[in-house]
């Protein structure tokens, strides 16, 4: 199959929708990107790469470092960590506080942000303190792409003095006992992970470990058993992309985790990972040109999981 030609096929077909919707403005400094930007790149697991459009420039990865997080707690914890954050789609806004509340400071999964900032507690108890804590998130992900990332300060800053909904979100939890580290360092950390930068081509290749059930297909490096790599795809289907998650699966049928930074990553089992960029994002807060690029993707190639 030649994938260069698929992706400049896409690359065409996708222009006309570059304008539409919205670049994240809740956190001022997202709207610093030029909206009309495309990239897409693939990585398949004998190490091969194609790209196309703007796939060297770094954007914030936001939620996709949940992923990554998400992966480091269950490889710390196991099963315990369901106490604390569940398996089930929300069916509600990444950023709901109205079924926080019913069930009692339980997220429903890590991939909303209430359960994404649990999880990050448990890795802020695990390694003691936050500068332990975002460096083994840091680490763990340059692992993974084979290069060194950082945060961006600003968009750390930003989201520091504007994250009102996740201060209220943390705050809800520690009323109920699940939080337990202080709130600021918990947020500190989240904060930084999701001011992560990376590019598409960097990303793509951090996905590898989970279309090769855990390994890294190149190094042979296990990161995750692969019983855990089935759950982290399991909650990418199911819950990856918020409340159109199952719009998502419909349409893309695909393992993946949006961004509001406006990437998307996305996995085909035992062939290859994914990462596609548009910064505009539809109603739902994912990425249009960048859902409509895989939709396509799978279309073309047959590589759906159903």
């Amino acid at each position: 199959m030649n994938y260069q030609t698929i992706l400049e096929e896409i690359y065409e077909q996708i222009q006309p929708e570059l304008t539409k919707g919205k670049v994240a403005s809740y956190i001022p400094a997202l709207k610093q990107v030029d909206a009309d930007d495309f990239a897409m790149s693939i990585h398949l697991l004998d190490g091969r790469s194609y790209n196309i459009g703007s796939y060297n420039k770094k954007f914030s990865i936001q939620s996709i470092s949940k992923v990554f997080t998400f992966s480091m707690a269950l490889e710390f914890y196991s099963t315990k960590l369901y106490k604390r954050v569940w398996h089930e789609p929300s069916g509600n806004p990444f950023n709901s506080l109205i079924q926080l509340e019913y069930e009692k400071g339980i997220p429903r999964n890590p991939f909303i942000n209430a359960g994404a900032i649990v999880t990050t507690d448990t890795l802020l108890s695990y390694y003691k303190t936050k500068e332990k804590a975002f460096k083994a998130i840091n680490n763990f992900i340059n692992t993974l792409c084979k290069e060194n990332i950082t945060y961006d300060e600003k968009i750390f800053d930003s989201e520091l003095k504007h994250g009102y909904r996740n201060q209220a979100l943390a705050s809800l939890m520690k009323s109920f006992n699940n939080i337990k580290n202080p709130i600021e360092n918990t947020l500190d950390t989240y904060f930084k992970q999701c001011s992560l930068m990376m590019n598409c081509e960097q990303l793509a290749k951090s996905m590898l470990y989970l279309a090769n059930h855990g390994e890294d297909p190149i190094t042979k490096e296990i990161y995750i058993n692969s019983s855990r790599a089935k759950r982290v795809n399991s909650l990418m289907l199911t819950c990856g992309h918020y409340d159109a998650s199952g719009d998502f699966a419909f349409h893309v049928g695909l393992p993946g985790k949006s961004g509001v930074g406006g990437g998307i990553v996305a996995v085909v089992p035992k062939k290859m990972s994914i990462c596609v960029y548009s910064p505009r994002l539809n109603a739902k807060g994912n990425s249009h040109a960048g859902t409509k690029a895989l939709e396509l993707f799978t279309s073309k190639t047959k590589l759906s999981i159903f």
